[in-house]
């Protein structure tokens, strides 16, 4: 089968990720086997890719990297099933995550995956399993949003950001959205009600305090975010990296919950879980209208290196996603 591999670590796509010919993986009784149609990039990505920050590496092999390729984030269509699988048939169309996913065929556990949304391209499906379940989980299940609260979103227009802001505009919250200049009205599109740019003004700075925030991008300091809660706010950190090769940023999240029994605020950090309790609650929303993934630009397969490096140039609004062509 066609895949994109890498055999070593490195921060360069260009230089780590290229097209080879693998083996189709077979499965166990009790995996699937997905003809992939489309995948996406995230940061993930490159940090599984880079081996960085080296935290990463008791997962994803200390001295080079455990798994033919960083990818992640699939959709397509069920090609077998192992003997133990309910649930799930050949010709079924689903969507979720997988070790590998940046090849023709991919083998995952069925708890991992779940039925398309029926209204979405295989390329729109791919884009949404890992961010739209990280911002699900941050806003609703550790951001406590809800109807009335005040939230503030930072990198508000990337692939998490852009999720989590229509996911708190449906819950019924003010959103205000932190972005740059040239994507300021996307985020005002997805629901937000008050937009700050950050390139020219200290988002942190004004008198306004907020429920929760929900830090995706940059490394404000912890004190400063406290200061922009209210006095029983709720900070969610999801991302915000540094270029220390050690934590990489996760320092930040660490102080944050060591830190947290002592303020009256709730300060966190949150690591996502893939399961297809999440994926069936997204498609619910998309169906419904509610939720919809920006694709920012579809790569082919063999372009995956241009992919990771336009997500690393930090220009992309929503996100980018890897195309297949059908068998």
């Amino acid at each position: 089968m066609a895949a994109v591999v890498q055999e070593r670590y490195g921060a360069e796509p260009e230089a780590v990720l290229h097209a080879a010919r693998l083996p189709r993986p077979g499965i166990g009784p009790d995996q699937v086997l997905v003809r992939v149609r489309a995948s996406s990039v995230d940061r993930g990505t490159w940090h599984m890719m880079a081996g960085l920050p080296y935290a990463v590496r008791p997962v994803s092999g200390v001295r080079r990297p455990r798994l033919p390729n960083p990818g992640r984030n699939l959709a397509g269509v069920v090609e077998a099933v192992g003997s133990g699988v309910t649930g799930f048939a050949p010709g079924d169309e689903i969507y979720g995550t997988a070790a590998s996913a940046f090849a023709e065929y991919a083998a995952t556990a069925p708890e991992r995956i779940a039925p398309k949304p029926a209204g979405l391209t295989f390329e729109e499906a791919a884009t949404v399993p890992v961010s739209a379940l990280t911002a699900l989980q941050a806003v609703r299940d550790k951001g406590g949003v809800r109807e009335g609260r005040q939230v503030l979103i930072t990198g508000a227009a990337g692939g998490v950001g852009s999720f989590a802001v229509q996911l708190a505009h449906a819950f019924g919250a003010r959103v205000t959205a932190v972005a740059s200049t040239p994507k300021l009205d996307a985020v005002r599109a997805l629901g937000a009600d008050h937009v700050i740019d950050y390139t020219r003004e200290d988002f942190l700075a004004g008198p306004r305090r907020y429920d929760a925030i929900i830090d995706i991008a940059g490394n404000r300091g912890l004190r400063d975010l406290r200061r922009a809660l209210t006095p029983r706010g709720r900070l969610v950190i999801t991302g915000g990296e540094t270029d220390g090769r050690w934590l990489g940023g996760t320092d930040r999240q660490l102080r944050a919950r060591l830190l947290s029994p002592f303020t009256g605020r709730h300060l966190g950090a949150l690591i996502s879980s893939e399961h297809a309790d999440g994926l069936r609650d997204l498609t619910a929303r998309i169906d419904a209208g509610t939720l919809s993934p920006v694709v920012d630009r579809v790569y082919p397969l063999t372009e995956t290196a241009a992919a990771v490096r336009r997500l690393l140039d930090g220009g992309v609004t929503g996100k980018l996603a890897l195309t297949l062509p059908d068998a």
